[in-house]
């Protein structure tokens, strides 16, 4: 991390080469059992925004609810601190919040409780404090007011880029958490010029090839054989991620790729059940960290993430280099068929989004 470029005013930044670590393992783990909550559609989710999202509950976790979600996120408090973890997130969501990542990524956090519940001085400190996030009360009673309310600080917090987000909040609401990213890259870091844009098929119904877009965040796209993704899924980790960096070089290519935006809201719920992390949607919760006054479950919980890659640099020419040029030989790749993403924070190293696209029209 370029302290230096960024005028941190903080101290000497922490290593957190194991919180990282248990990103990546959190990114495969659930783009593996991915296939439970989506089948045949897009799947994109961020598993850094995930975690923290999570690390912000366990700030008011107490007792057994508190360990499942330590327990579920894979984190050894013998081999890494809590307060290590929550500091190594507050350095990444501070670096993810700096001005020159703002312009093409927003990754947030808000919780909201019922206003008759008075919320800790300590949880509502730390909550903005190492997570850069918000912790208000609101009047559930009321739900079109607040579904508004809730909608219109998403909005102005994305640019207007996440509108409506919430649309069926129930009465009997007490605790909702609403977690989303928006990213919107460009494929190059310099305008470029085509010969034309044309429409092609995209064949939905199912060696890797990739390739990478580089600023402040790298995205690879991986383009297995027809009936290969499911091998893929199966077999992707750590390890063999860590190989396909090695393997990248940079070459020519006649390349026929899609616009691309992806959509996808989940509820929360169902992913971090998927890593065992239940208790808290119970009855059995104890959230007494975030208020006093009464029992507390987190009723709703939504994941929103949207992932596009902006397509401004392409300027339409008929008198471009390349078309001067003999192409004969360079290898044509064309992404006309579902393909894996994998995007990372440049810096950190930390992972943003994983996904499989399935349809790159299609939006949820």
């Amino acid at each position: 991390m370029d302290v230096d470029k960024h005028d941190h005013e903080h101290q000497e930044p922490l290593s957190c080469q194991r919180i990282v670590y248990s990103i990546i393992q959190l990114t495969f783990t659930l783009y593996r059992k991915s296939g439970s909550w989506a089948k045949d559609t897009n799947i994109i989710f961020s598993p850094g925004n995930i975690d923290a999202a999570s690390l912000m509950l366990l700030l008011g976790a107490k007792t057994n609810m508190h360990n499942q979600i330590l327990e579920g996120l894979d984190f050894n408090l013998t081999e890494t601190p809590e307060q290590y973890i929550h500091k190594c997130f507050q350095q990444l969501t501070y670096i993810l919040h700096l001005p020159d990542h703002k312009s093409q990524l927003t990754m947030q956090s808000s919780l909201s409780t019922a206003q008759s519940l008075k919320l800790t001085d300590k949880f509502v400190k730390n909550v903005k404090g190492l997570y850069y996030s918000t912790a208000i009360t609101v009047n559930f009673s009321d739900t079109q007011r607040t579904q508004n309310q809730i909608n219109e600080y998403v909005q102005g917090e994305t640019q207007g880029k996440i509108v409506g987000l919430i649309k069926d909040l129930k009465t009997d609401t007490a605790f909702a958490l609403i977690n989303y990213i928006f990213f919107q890259g460009k494929l190059y870091d310099e305008p470029f010029e085509v010969d034309y844009i044309l429409g092609e098929d995209f064949h939905v119904n199912e060696d890797v090839t990739g390739k990478h877009y580089t600023g402040d965040a790298t995205a690879f796209f991986m383009l297995p054989y027809q009936e290969k993704m499911k091998n893929l899924k199966e077999t992707l980790a750590q390890k063999h991620f860590e190989k396909i960096l090695r393997l990248i070089d940079t070459r020519t290519v006649d390349l026929h790729f899609p616009k691309l935006l992806m959509s996808t809201t989940y509820d929360l719920k169902t992913i971090l059940s998927t890593l065992g992390i239940t208790q808290i949607f119970s009855n059995e919760a104890n959230l007494s960290g975030i208020t006093e006054d009464a029992p507390l479950k987190l009723s709703k919980a939504v994941h929103k993430t949207i992932l596009t890659f902006d397509d401004d640099v392409i300027k339409t020419s008929r008198n471009t280099i390349w078309s001067k040029m003999d192409l004969t030989g360079i290898p044509v790749i064309r992404f006309n068929r579902p393909f894996v993403i994998v995007t990372k924070e440049e810096y950190t190293n930390s992972m943003l989004f994983v996904g499989k696209g399935n349809n790159p029209t299609e939006n949820s």
